[in-house]
C-alpha cells in the first residue's frame, strides 16, 4: 500500500529561521492531517487518481558484461499508468531511433542488444522519467560501465636470491580491472601456496615472507588474477626464489613491512567495511596484535583475518574513528604503527519524504531529513524540474529540507523530488502529493469473527479510507459507546485495542467511519476463549536401557477449540519408530536405547494458543568396563594399578572393584582384592610372594557392575618364607591311646614359595618333657599313637617352605583319646518336694575315673507301681534326665503322686555312659485326683434330672468323695446362684429334685482326696417343657386322616355355598345377559334362561376355585379358568345385593378391574375363607 504521511517538520536547532516563519509554521502545523494509508485493494484503487511512483530501478553503479545484453530497469505505477522516457549523459535519449535499444511495453525498462556492437558506445549516465497527468517521477542516475579484464603487462621477472632468515616480498601488480580482480598465488601444478603466520598475502596481492627458510626455494611462484564479471583468470610470469644457507641471517627483533613508517592515515565511509593491514618481518616470526587508543574495539563487528594481520570492522559508524595501534613482537623486541582512521559519510536518510494524500483545503508538509559528512546539500524538484524553475504555486513554501503545502486545491497533485548530495554520493527520493476528495470506505470485511484467549490483547480492526481521513467511533452490542480509557484504546488507524480481554468482552462490535462527505459502519464479533493449560507436566525420567519410559501430559482447553497434541524430541519430530507410542495424553517409549536420550516436549496447540512443557529423559546403564590397565611402581610387596574410566552412561561410578587371578596356583579363578572410590583411577595394591598376578577392574554405578576389564599384564612376585601358619589347629583322640592333631592347610597363594610343609610339635601338658616334632606335607592331620587316655597336650603347627619358616606359632591345648568311665556316682539320696517333684543328690565321679571329657550325669527312673491297691498295676517305661556338667544334684519333675519309683545314675563322657549307681527306691505322697472319667445327664423331667458319673482315671491317692456344683443359666447365658452337693467315694449316680421346668442347668463335678478336690468335669441339661396340650394339638394337625377330613369338609361347604348362591339369584333381575351380549367375553359361561343354572358346566372345572378366592397355604385350591365367580358378581368394591338378591350395580367385564376388585373384597362370602374359619 501507499504510505502517506502528514508530519510536522524537524528543524535543526542551530538553523536560523526567517523572521516570522516560526509563527507561520505553528499556524500551519495546527491544521496538519495525520497519516493516510491508501490500500492496494483494486476495488478501492479503481477510480482513484495517483501520480507516478518508481517501483523498480537498477543500481546507481551498473557494471555490465559485454557478452550479455544491457538491461536497465525502470518500473513505475500510477493512475493513469505512466509513460516513460530516458536521458543519457544529461540529454534526451531517443530510444526509438536506436534499433539496438528496446523499451519493454508498459514499462520503462531498457534492453540494449550490444552483440556485434562496441559496448563502450553505451557507457554513460542514464536516468528514467515516469509521467502521467498528475505528475512526474525520476529514477536515480544510473552509471553504466563495461566490465574489463585487461591482460597482464609483459615483464621479465628476475630470480630472487635471499639468505636464510631474511624477509622477502614478491610483488603481484595485477592489471586494473572493473571490478578489481581477486588475487591468489599458486604453483605450476595449480596448487595454492600455503599461507601462515610467516607467509601472508597483502590486500594488494603481494606475497610477504617474515623470514625465509630453505623450503621456500622454488621456481614457480605464480600470481593469478580472477575477474568476477567475465569469469576469466590471468597469471603473472613465474617468480623463482632461491634461499641460501651459507650465511644465514641472525635472529632479530620485528620490523614493519606494511605499512611503512610509524604513522599513516585511513579514510572510510560510514556503513562500509574498514580494513587495516599490518605485516611485519623478523626472526623468530613476530606476533601481531591490535588495539584502539582511548577506546574499545567493537567485538560484535570485529574480525581478525590473515593470521591477525588484517583488522576488519564491518558496518562502520562514526564511533569507529580514532587511532588504531598495530604491534609486532617476538622474544627479541617489538615495534608498532599508528593508523589514524577518519569516518566520512555519503548522504543517508534520517527521514525520507513520504507520499501525501490531502483533501481540498488541507495543509501538509514534505520533509527530507538527511545526514552525511560533509553535510549534504538539499535541492527540491517538482515533477523533475528544480523547484525554483517550476511554475509558481502560492500554496507551496520551501524551507531548506521542508516543503509546506497550504490549503491545497483539487488539480494540484504533483511529484516532488528531494536530492541530497555531497562529495561521496547523493540520495534521490520521490514523494507525490495527491489531492483527493473521497467519502469514507470501511475496508475491513463485514461480520468478521475475532477469537482471542482470555487475558490477552484483542485487536478489532476497522481499516478505512477516505479523504479527509475518516473519524472512527466504536460501539459494543450496538448500544455502548467505547471511549479511550483504562480498558480500551482506539488507534489512529481505527483499530480497537482491548488490553486484557475477558469473557465479558465477548459480543458484537460496530465501527463507524465518518468524514464531511459521508458515513459508513461495519460489524465484527469478538469471542474470548479459555486458555490452553497443561495441568500435569511430563516429569524427568531416568530409565535403564531396555526398559520403558512414560511421559504424561494432561491438558485443559476451551471446549470450543479443537486441540492437537504434538510430542517433540529435542525440538524436532519424534523418531518414526514403533517403539514410540503416543496416547491421548501420554508418550510411551519402549525398549529405550541410548539414542532416545534428550528433551521431550509436549505441545498442545489450538487455533488460538498453545502451551508446552518439557522433561528430560536420561538413559542409564551399567558402566562400560575400565580400559588401559597399566602397572607401575613395581616392588616385591606392592604395585600401582592405573586404568581409564569407561563410559558411565549417565550414572556416576560409585566404586571400582579390583580382582586378581593367581595364574600359578588357581588359574581361571578371580578373587576380590580391594575396592576404591568411583572418582579415582589408580590404586596401590599390596602383594604376596610367589604369586603370578593378573589384575582386572570392574566399575559399579547405581545400576550394577560393569563387565570386567581386560586383564592387566602378568606380574610375578618372588618366593619368600611363609608369612602365616595354618589356622584352626586342634588336638583330640579318636582312640583311647592316640592323639590326632588337625589343622587347615595353607593355600598355594599363602604358601609364599615352593616346598610347603608343616612342622607339627606336641608334648604332654604339665609334664617336664621335650617337644616332639614331625614334618608333614600335603596333609591336614597327624596321628600321635601311644598316648595315655585323655590327658592334655600342648600343640604347635608351623608352616615352612624352601625359603624358611613361618612366624612362631601359637600353642593350643588338645586331649588324647577318651574311654568309657570306670566308676558310678555314689551316695545317691532323694528328697521329696511334693507329690510330683523329687530332688536327687549324688557324689560326683572323680575326673580320673571319668576318662574323658565330662558331659554330665544321666538320671534314669521308673514308676514301679501305685500305692492305691485298687489301681491296676502295669509295667511302666523307664524315663531319664541328663544334667550337663559337673553336677551333684538334679530335680525330677512330672512324677505321678502316690506312687513308688526306682532311680539310678550314670556319668557321661564323649565315649558313652559309665556303670550305673546302686538303685534307689522312693515314694511320692498323695495328690489331688484327676477329673471324673465321665458325667452323664439322664432321664430329665419337669423338675428333676439324674446324674451319672465314673471315678477318675488317676486317683493320685485315696478317694474320699465327690463335689457337685450346679446353677441355672438364662437365655442371655447369665448364671444363677450356685448350689453344692457332696457325695461319698463309692457313689456314682444321683437325682436332683425340685428344679425349675424349662430351665437350662450347668453342672460341675470333681473328685477329691485328702489333698483336696481335683479339676471339674462340666455338663449342661434342660428340664422338660410343660407342653402336653400343645403337643397333642400339633400331633393331631399333622396326622394324615385329619388333613383328609378337613379337605372333605371344605369341599362340602363350597358346594353348599354355590347352590345357595344360585337359589338366591333366581328371582332377581340384573343386566348380566345384556352385558354378556355386548362384550361377548369368551371366558364368561352363558347361563340357561329356563332354570337360571350354568349352561354346559364342564367336569374339568369342578376342582377349580372360584375367581377372586384366596389360595390356602397348602396350595390345594387353584384359580378357576372361568370368570364367573362371586367376585365377578358383586363381592368387590361397588357391587351390592338388593333385598331380592339382584345386583344394584352393573357387571363389569374388564379383567384388570375384576382382579383388583377381588383383592379388595370382603372375605366373608368366600367359601375358602369360610373353610379357614372353620378350621
Amino acid at each position: 500500500m501507499w504510505s502517506l504521511i502528514m508530519a510536522p517538520p524537524i528543524r535543526d536547532k542551530n538553523r536560523k529561521c526567517v523572521p516570522g516563519s516560526g509563527a507561520l509554521l505553528l499556524l500551519l502545523l495546527s491544521h496538519l492531517t495525520s497519516a493516510l494509508e491508501v490500500p492496494l485493494d483494486p476495488k478501492v484503487l479503481e477510480g482513484l487518481p495517483q501520480p507516478p511512483t518508481i517501483t523498480l530501478q537498477s543500481p546507481k553503479d551498473y557494471i555490465f558484461d559485454p557478452r550479455e545484453n544491457i538491461i536497465i530497469h525502470c518500473e513505475a505505477k500510477g493512475k493513469p499508468h505512466p509513460s516513460f522516457s530516458w536521458t543519457r549523459n544529461g540529454t534526451h535519449f531517443d530510444v526509438e531511433k536506436d534499433s539496438k535499444v528496446v523499451m519493454k511495453p508498459g514499462s520503462g525498462t531498457l534492453v540494449i542488444d550490444i552483440s556485434g556492437e562496441k559496448a563502450e558506445a553505451y557507457e554513460g549516465t542514464y536516468q528514467c522519467t515516469a509521467h502521467n497527468e498528475h505528475g512526474t517521477a525520476l529514477s536515480n542516475k544510473i552509471i553504466i560501465r563495461q566490465s574489463r579484464s585487461p591482460l597482464w603487462s609483459k615483464e621479465r621477472n628476475e630470480a630472487f636470491t635471499v639468505q636464510k632468515g631474511a624477509p622477502l616480498v614478491l610483488q603481484c601488480r595485477p592489471p586494473a580491472g572493473l571490478p578489481p580482480p581477486v588475487i591468489f598465488w599458486m604453483d605450476n601444478n595449480f596448487q595454492k601456496l600455503p599461507l601462515d603466520k610467516r607467509v601472508s598475502q597483502a590486500r594488494n596481492g603481494d606475497l610477504y615472507f617474515a623470514n625465509v627458510v630453505p623450503e621456500d626455494s622454488r621456481p614457480d611462484y605464480i600470481c593469478y588474477a580472477r575477474f568476477p564479471h567475465t569469469q576469466t583468470i590471468q597469471q603473472k610470469q613465474p617468480i623463482s626464489v632461491a634461499v641460501l644457507e651459507n650465511n644465514p641471517g641472525q635472529e632479530h627483533s620485528p620490523g614493519l613491512m606494511l605499512p611503512q613508517g610509524a604513522f599513516s592515515h585511513k579514510m572510510v565511509l560510514r556503513g562500509e567495511t574498514l580494513e587495516l593491514e599490518c605485516i611485519a618481518e623478523g626472526l623468530p616470526t613476530p606476533d601481531i596484535t591490535w588495539e584502539k587508543e582511548g577506546g574499545e574495539l567493537p567485538t560484535n563487528r570485529l574480525a581478525l583475518q590473515n593470521f591477525q594481520k588484517t583488522l576488519r570492522i564491518s558496518d562502520v559508524t562514526d564511533s569507529d574513528a580514532g587511532r588504531y595501534r598495530c604491534s609486532a613482537s617476538n622474544r627479541l623486541g617489538s615495534t608498532h604503527h599508528i593508523i589514524n582512521v577518519t569516518v566520512k559519510a555519503a548522504p543517508y536518510w534520517v527521514s525520507a519524504p513520504r507520499n501525501l494524500i490531502l483533501a481540498p483545503n488541507e495543509t501538509g508538509i514534505l520533509t527530507c531529513r538527511v545526514n552525511g559528512q560533509p553535510k549534504p546539500k538539499i535541492r527540491w524538484f517538482v515533477n523533475g524540474v528544480p523547484v525554483e524553475n517550476a511554475p509558481e504555486d502560492r500554496s507551496r513554501k520551501v524551507d531548506d529540507d521542508t516543503v509546506i503545502l497550504s490549503n491545497v486545491q483539487s488539480g494540484t497533485s504533483a511529484v516532488y523530488q528531494c536530492n541530497a548530495s555531497n562529495e561521496f554520493g547523493y540520495l534521490l527520493a520521490n514523494a507525490f502529493v495527491n489531492v483527493l476528495a473521497e467519502p469514507p470506505r470501511v475496508l475491513t470485511p463485514p461480520n468478521l469473527v475475532y477469537q482471542v484467549i482470555s487475558n490477552n490483547l484483542a485487536l478489532l480492526h476497522c481499516a478505512s479510507f477516505g479523504s479527509p481521513i475518516p473519524t472512527i467511533t466504536w460501539f459494543k452490542d450496538s448500544q455502548i459507546s467505547i471511549k479511550n480509557g483504562e480498558h480500551y484504546v482506539i488507534h489512529e488507524n481505527g483499530t480497537l485495542e482491548i488490553h486484557v480481554a475477558q469473557p465479558l468482552n465477548s459480543g458484537k462490535y460496530t465501527c463507524i467511519a465518518t468524514n464531511n462527505l459521508g458515513i459508513r459502519e461495519n460489524h465484527v464479533f469478538l469471542e474470548v476463549k479459555e486458555p490452553t493449560r497443561i495441568l500435569k507436566q511430563p516429569e524427568y525420567r531416568v530409565v535403564q536401557r531396555g526398559m520403558s519410559a512414560l511421559f504424561e501430559c494432561k491438558v485443559k482447553h476451551d471446549p470450543s477449540l479443537i486441540p492437537t497434541m504434538t510430542w517433540l524430541k529435542d525440538n524436532g519430530e519424534l523418531p518414526d519408530h514403533e517403539r514410540f507410542l503416543v496416547g491421548a495424553d501420554t508418550l510411551t517409549i519402549s525398549d529405550v536405547t541410548d539414542g532416545d536420550e534428550g528433551t521431550y516436549t509436549c505441545m498442545m496447540n489450538t487455533s488460538l494458543d498453545m502451551d508446552s512443557a518439557s522433561a528430560m529423559l536420561t538413559v542409564v546403564e551399567r558402566p562400560d568396563p575400565p580400559t588401559e590397565l597399566v602397572l607401575s611402581d613395581q616392588t616385591e610387596k606392592s604395585v600401582r594399578l592405573t586404568w581409564v574410566h569407561g563410559d558411565e552412561h549417565n550414572s556416576p561410578t560409585q566404586k571400582f572393584l579390583i580382582q586378581f587371578e593367581d595364574l600359578l596356583h588357581q588359574p581361571g579363578v578371580w578373587v576380590n582384592m580391594t575396592e576404591v572410590a568411583g572418582t579415582v583411577s589408580t590404586a596401590q595394591l599390596s602383594l604376596s610372594p610367589y604369586v603370578y598376578y593378573a589384575f582386572r577392574v570392574l566399575a559399579m554405578n547405581r545400576i550394577g557392575y560393569s563387565e570386567p576389564s581386560q586383564p592387566s599384564n602378568q606380574y610375578r612376585t618372588s618366593p619368600a618364607a611363609p608369612e602365616e601358619n595354618p589356622a584352626d589347629v586342634q588336638g583330640r583322640g579318636t582312640m583311647p591311646s592316640n592323639l590326632v592333631i588337625t589343622w587347615t592347610q595353607l593355600t598355594g597363594f599363602q604358601s609364599n614359595g615352593p616346598g610347603l610343609e608343616y612342622k607339627v610339635q606336641w608334648r604332654q601338658k604339665d609334664v617336664d618333657e621335650d617337644w616332639s616334632s614331625k614334618n608333614a606335607a600335603n596333609v591336614s592331620e597327624l596321628v600321635v599313637p601311644g598316648t595315655p587316655t585323655y590327658v592334655p597336650y600342648e600343640i604347635k603347627v608351623q608352616a615352612v617352605n624352601d625359603y624358611g619358616e613361618g612366624p612362631q606359632p601359637y600353642t593350643v591345648i588338645g586331649y588324647s583319646g577318651e574311654d568309657l568311665p570306670l566308676s558310678a556316682p555314689e551316695s545317691v539320696q532323694v528328697m521329696i518336694h511334693n507329690s510330683t517333684v523329687a530332688e536327687v543328690h549324688w557324689e560326683p565321679v572323680p575326673f580320673s575315673l571319668v576318662r574323658g571329657r565330662l558331659l554330665g550325669y544321666k538320671v534314669s527312673y521308673r514308676r514301679e507301681h501305685g500305692l492305691n491297691k485298687a489301681e491296676e498295676q502295669g509295667e511302666q517305661p523307664e524315663q531319664s534326665l541328663t544334667f550337663p556338667g559337673n553336677r551333684s544334684e538334679g530335680r525330677l519333675p512330672g512324677l505321678q503322686p502316690y506312687s513308688v519309683y526306682n532311680i539310678s545314675i550314670r556319668v557321661l563322657n564323649n565315649k558313652g555312659e559309665g556303670p550305673a549307681s546302686q538303685s534307689k527306691t522312693f515314694e511320692t505322697p498323695e495328690g489331688v485326683p484327676g477329673p471324673p472319667s465321665f458325667l452323664n445327664v439322664e432321664t430329665p423331667s419337669l423338675e428333676s434330672v439324674t446324674l451319672q458319673w465314673g471315678p477318675p482315671l488317676q486317683n493320685n491317692g485315696r478317694l474320699v468323695g465327690y463335689t457337685l456344683k450346679y446353677q441355672p443359666v438364662n437365655d442371655t447365658n447369665e448364671l444363677g446362684p450356685p448350689q453344692l452337693a457332696e457325695f461319698l467315694a463309692n457313689q456314682t449316680t444321683f437325682t436332683l429334685e425340685n428344679l425349675n421346668s424349662s430351665m437350662r442347668y450347668k453342672f460341675y463335678l470333681s473328685a477329691k482326696t485328702i489333698k483336696g478336690s481335683g479339676p471339674f468335669l462340666t455338663e449342661e441339661a434342660v428340664t422338660v417343657v410343660n407342653t402336653s396340650a400343645a403337643s397333642r394339638q400339633v400331633d393331631i394337625a399333622t396326622q394324615g386322616w385329619f388333613i383328609g377330613l378337613m379337605c372333605a369338609i371344605a369341599l362340602l361347604i363350597l358346594v353348599l355355598l354355590i347352590v345357595c348362591f344360585i337359589k338366591r339369584n333366581k328371582g332377581g333381575k340384573y343386566p348380566v345377559k345384556e352385558k354378556e351380549d355386548a362384550h361377548q367375553d369368551p371366558e364368561i359361561q352363558p347361563m340357561k334362561e329356563d332354570d337360571g343354572t350354568f349352561g354346559e358346566y364342564s367336569d374339568t372345572e369342578d376342582h377349580k376355585p372360584l375367581k377372586g378366592s384366596r389360595t390356602p397355604s397348602n396350595g390345594t385350591v387353584r384359580r378357576d379358568e372361568s370368570d364367573d365367580s362371586l367376585v365377578d358378581y358383586g363381592e368387590g368394591g361397588d357391587g351390592q345385593f338388593n333385598e331380592d338378591g339382584s345386583f344394584i350395580g352393573q357387571y363389569s367385564g374388564k379383567k384388570e378391574k375384576d382382579t383388583h376388585e377381588g383383592n379388595e373384597s370382603s372375605e366373608a362370602p368366600s367359601p375358602v375363607n369360610a373353610m379357614n374359619s372353620f378350621v
